[in-house]
């Protein structure tokens, strides 16, 4: 397996797992995430998306050239407030991989490698979201440190 970028150009290798991720959310928050966005919406968004020079994109990809996962990653800068550290921070925003390689490392082998360049760029504070039903994603946060620190909750008419 190997962890490469992927630029901005090459989003479409994404929809497939990314439209298995969000059907997900769909089946669990239908007023939340609307259902069944198409293809070319969705690279189109990932296109512009990526291009945006804070956030990366990292593809794990077998010998053969199958993509088997992907995370998508930014970094932002808090300013100091009286309330809050300042800080600079890696924030996952999306992390999947195909059903085929789940709970073969790929996710971790992810993980591992945003790590490693945060740390190269001197961040060492690493963040993610993920919702109470997705016990997968929060298993594999867990297995990389990652703790929750606070909770969301939201109403919806």
């Amino acid at each position: 397996m190997k962890i490469l970028p992927l630029p901005p150009e090459d989003a479409a290798r994404l929809v497939p797992l990314l439209q298995e991720l969000h059907a997900l959310h769909v089946q669990h928050h239908p007023a939340r995430y609307p259902a069944n966005p198409k293809d070319q919406v969705l690279t189109d968004w990932l296109q512009d998306w990526l291009s945006r020079e804070s956030l990366t994109a990292l593809i794990a990809e077998s010998p053969q050239g199958a993509l088997l996962g992907y995370v998508i990653y930014g970094i932002e800068t808090r300013p100091h407030e009286p309330l809050r550290s300042g800080e600079t921070r890696c924030m996952i925003h999306h992390i999947a991989v195909s059903k085929a390689f789940r709970r073969m490392g790929v996710g971790l082998a992810l993980l591992h490698e945003v790590k490693r360049q945060a740390k190269g760029q001197n961040i060492d504070s690493i963040a993610t979201s993920y919702a109470p039903f997705n016990t997968a994603s929060a298993a594999l946060s867990q297995s990389l440190g990652l703790l929750p620190v606070m909770t969301i909750a939201e109403w919806r008419a």
